[in-house]
C-alpha cells in the first residue's frame, strides 16, 4: 500500500478513536473523554497501528487512559474495521504520549521568563 494511503488510513483512525473517546462510547471508566488522539503510526503491512495517546491532564491519569483504552481494543478494532470498511484491520496498541502537557509547561515556563525579565527591566528603568 502506498505512503499516502497509509497516512491518511491513520488518520482516519485518529479521528475514530477520538469520536468514540469524546462520544463516551468507550465504557471503561479509565478512559477519560479529556484524553486525545495525538496522532497514530501504521505499520507499511497494516497488521499493526501504534495510537498515540496525550492530554494536558496529570501523567497518572493518562497512564490509566492507555490501560482502558488497551483493555477495549477489540471493541474499538470492531468498530473501525466496520466504519472503515476494511477486511483486515491492524492490531492497536496504545502509547502514552506526553506531547501536549509538555507543550503546556513549556509554555507556562516561557511565560514565567518573560513576566521574570519583565520585572527585572522594571527595576532596572526605575532605577
Amino acid at each position: 500500500m502506498g505512503e499516502h494511503r497509509i497516512i491518511r488510513l491513520g488518520e482516519q483512525i485518529r479521528e475514530e478513536i477520538s469520536l468514540l473517546i469524546s462520544s463516551g462510547k468507550i465504557k471503561d471508566p479509565r478512559v477519560s473523554t479529556f484524553l486525545s488522539i495525538s496522532h497514530v503510526d501504521v505499520s507499511r503491512d497494516l497488521s499493526h497501528a501504534k495510537v498515540f495517546v496525550s492530554s494536558f491532564m496529570d501523567s497518572p491519569v493518562i497512564k490509566k487512559g492507555v490501560v482502558g483504552l488497551q483493555s477495549a481494543s477489540g471493541y474499538i478494532q470492531s468498530v473501525l474495521s466496520k466504519k472503515l470498511q476494511l477486511r483486515l484491520f491492524p492490531q492497536l496498541t496504545f502509547v502514552f504520549d506526553d506531547s501536549i502537557r509538555a507543550g503546556f509547561e513549556m509554555v507556562h515556563k516561557i511565560d514565567q521568563l518573560l513576566t521574570d525579565d519583565n520585572l527585572k527591566n522594571d527595576t532596572n528603568s526605575d532605577s
